[in-house]
């Protein structure tokens, strides 16, 4: 067996997931021995026996194994095209959304993403961010390969409502037990300060990232260590049962920027009860989404309007990131009040 080694050009990553989801996806095909993806130049290095294949014809085959997950292999780099058009949509949504917003928090219902003013509402609204975002393409992915493995056996609905079960009871058991380490931590009024502008700066990254403009945004957006997010992502290969009660917990620890600024959050609050229910609420947010994909072939990433979709969703989180700096900033007396809602 002769070994083989090629550097491909990946078009349609967005962020750490994908990574994840490519090398796994990958790593699945017998004559491949190794997959490394890298998300700072959009590339995949593949190690494997492919025979008298040329590059070419090895660069479709692969495309064949992603396609699904809104992912194409070639030898060409791909020029990315930053749709500006895409804005004149996605812009009107988001003001919409962001009156929306100061409408349910005049109600009470929703608040700034800031440790003082948070609520379980706010939390809810990022969940259904998330849930339309290429972050949390991974979790998708996760749902249509696990929804097909158990669609051949004629079992459809037990998977899903193990999944969503073990996801909904875990994020609300996790968040607590997050909620409860930070309660070993005295968090002063600087010490909340920065942390509230460490969740500020995060989905601001998040955001920008979204808008699919600025590239170099990629290289800043935080995840988990990819060895907690591999071993994670693994356990949907075991066949057993119960393993889509196991999935589901796990997507607590996959490489999402939203469930992680949420997971900052409910360290903040030093409270199981607290921390519990802001990643419950997180998690319902994400729940709408997740369940269309659980029983249809839904990808909003493979949608003819994805760009709208994400470049809305990143105007958005903007807004949250924005909302929570300022609030922050104005919570310490740096700046003077600039919202009066």
């Amino acid at each position: 067996m002769s070994t083989q080694k090629y550097i491909f050009n990946v078009h349609g990553m967005h962020c750490n997931s994908c990574e994840l989801m490519i090398e796994s996806e990958l790593k699945e095909i017998k004559n491949i021995s190794d997959v490394k993806s890298n998300l700072k130049n959009n590339s995949v290095e593949v190690t494997g026996d492919f025979g008298d294949k040329t590059k070419e014809q090895i660069a479709e085959e692969l495309t064949g194994y992603i396609k699904t997950h809104g992912y194409t292999i070639s030898i060409e780099k791909q020029k990315s095209s930053a749709k500006w058009g895409d804005f004149k949509i996605a812009l009107p949504i988001a003001i919409v959304f962001a009156i929306l917003f100061i409408f349910l928090q005049k109600l009470g219902i929703v608040n700034l993403v800031n440790a003082s003013k948070f609520n379980y509402g706010t939390a809810f609204l990022i969940g259904i961010v998330a849930s339309v975002s290429s972050c949390m393409a991974v979790v998708g992915g996760l749902l249509l390969s696990m929804s097909a493995t158990f669609a051949k056996e004629g079992d459809k609905f037990k998977p899903q409502i193990l999944f969503h079960s073990g996801r909904i009871v875990s994020f609300f058991i996790l968040g607590g037990v997050i909620g409860l380490i930070g309660s070993a931590f005295t968090l002063n009024s600087t010490a909340t300060f920065i942390l509230g502008l460490i969740i500020g700066a995060v989905m601001l990254i998040l955001g920008i990232n979204l808008l699919d403009v600025f590239h170099w945004a990629k290289k800043l957006q935080p995840s988990m260590p990819k060895f907690i997010a591999k071993r994670a992502h693994n356990i949907s290969k075991l066949n057993h049962t119960f393993t889509p009660l196991l999935v589901g917990i796990a997507t607590f620890f996959l490489p999402c920027g939203f469930t992680q600024s949420m997971q900052l959050y409910a360290l903040s609050t030093g409270n199981f009860l607290k921390g519990g229910f802001t990643m419950l609420a997180f998690a319902l947010g994400t729940f709408p989404v997740l369940a269309l994909i659980s029983f249809s072939s839904f990808s909003i990433k493979n949608s003819s309007k994805s760009g709208i979709f994400f470049k809305s969703a990143g105007l958005i989180v903007i807004m949250f990131a924005l909302f929570n700096i300022i609030n922050s900033l104005v919570a310490a007396g740096i700046i003077a009040p600039i919202f009066n809602f």
